[in-house]
Formats: C-alpha cells, sequence, structure tokens
C-alpha cells in the first residue's frame, strides 16, 4: 500500500478513536506539567490524530505506569505540542518544539532527567530530535545528552537508526508484530496496540536509572 494512503488510512482510525467516550475517559487519567522541576521528565510525541493528554495509545498508559513503577522519583510530563495531522510540516513542528522545550527545562533544572518518547509520526519526531533519519531542523545539544535517561519509539517508520550513535545504548524501539509502519507487516490494528508494551517501557526506563 502506498506510504501516503498507509498514513491517511492510519489518520482516520485514530480520528475515529477520540469519538470513544471511553479512550477520552482514560486519557483522563493522564496529567501534563511541563514547568516543575522533578526528578524524571517524561516528553512524548504522540502519534497522527491521536487523542488523549499525552496520547491513548502510548504516551498516558506510559506515563501512568512510569509513575508507578518509579518509586521514590517524582515524574512530570509533557506532550509535545505539534499537530501531527497529515501535513507535510507537522513533524517539522514537532520536531522543533521537542528541542525546544528539552533545551529550555534543562537549562531550568538542572538535576533533572528526561524520558524522550515517541509513536508513529511521534517516532519521527523523535528521530529527528536526536539527529537520526531525515529532515532534522534541530537536534537535542550534546551537552545534554547524558541528561536523556531513556529513548522510547513505537511504531518507528525509521526502526533500527540511530542504535550506534550516542543515544545507541538507551534506546527501546517497540514494534508490534505485523505493524505495517515499522514492519513488513499488514495489520492496522497492531499499530493500535502499543498500550500494551506501557509496563515493558516503564521497566526499561527503570533500568536506566
Amino acid at each position: 500500500m502506498p506510504v501516503a494512503r498507509t498514513k491517511r488510512t492510519f489518520g482516520i482510525v485514530l480520528a475515529a478513536l477520540a469519538t470513544s467516550a471511553g479512550l477520552v475517559s482514560a486519557a483522563g487519567q493522564a496529567s501534563a506539567g511541563a514547568a516543575a522541576c522533578t526528578d524524571i521528565e517524561f516528553v512524548v510525541a504522540r502519534g497522527t490524530f491521536e487523542p488523549g493528554t499525552l496520547g491513548v495509545i502510548v504516551g498516558d498508559p506510559v506515563n501512568t505506569a512510569l509513575r508507578s513503577t518509579l518509586t521514590g522519583r517524582t515524574v512530570s510530563a509533557y506532550p509535545v505540542n505539534y499537530p501531527a495531522n497529515l501535513d507535510a510540516d507537522s513533524p517539522v513542528k514537532g520536531n522543533t518544539d521537542m528541542v525546544n522545550h528539552v533545551t529550555s527545562q534543562a537549562a531550568a533544572c538542572p538535576g533533572q532527567r528526561f524520558v524522550l518518547a515517541g509513536y508513529s509520526q511521534g517516532a519521527a519526531v523523535l528521530n529527528r530530535s536526536i539527529g537520526i533519519g531525515t529532515g532534522s531542523v534541530a537536534t537535542i545539544p550534546a551537552s545534554l545528552q547524558s541528561r536523556v535517561a531513556a529513548v522510547l519509539f513505537f511504531g518507528n517508520p525509521q526502526r533500527g537508526q540511530g542504535t550506534s550513535g550516542p543515544y545507541g545504548s538507551k534506546i527501546k524501539d517497540f514494534c508490534q508484530e505485523g505493524d505495517p509502519v515499522c514492519s513488513n507487516g499488514n495489520s492496522f490494528l497492531a499499530h493500535l496496540l502499543y498500550f500494551r508494551n506501557a509496563q515493558e517501557a516503564a521497566d526499561y526506563v527503570k533500568s536506566k536509572l
């Protein structure tokens, strides 16, 4: 299936999810705060048209799992501010906001560490922000790399890149079996199942702290 058609299909599916009362309710359980100087800040870029405070498929469930797993540490969360739509400049805007936020937050909170995550189009935003793949307009400064505890990809269209770079030992790249975005599969449903990886992601982050 052509890439443009695939992306549009996912967009339609995720837009439909936004009308689901169950998913909107679940999203309300997550909280996002960009200013607090917590021990860990979870910075996440949602997928195309993904509803929720941080994203119901990845951001919200991972945020919940992090808060329950990282006992003894304070955790805040920031949803990358970008359209997450089908416009060509959408990932560019996400790339810019993620880098600007991490840079300013790191300056404001010298002791804070970061967990970066991206789902689907958000994974493309994250790729650009850490300087792998193509199309980067900004990258997180090298001086801040040591403060990034973990990098989490979900349904990553550029899966496997960057494993030998400065973030290589910190990357966990989740790809559900059959997901056509990150593999040769053909299951659209598989691309919507990354909430299943929330606890594994939180456990991985804990192992990196």
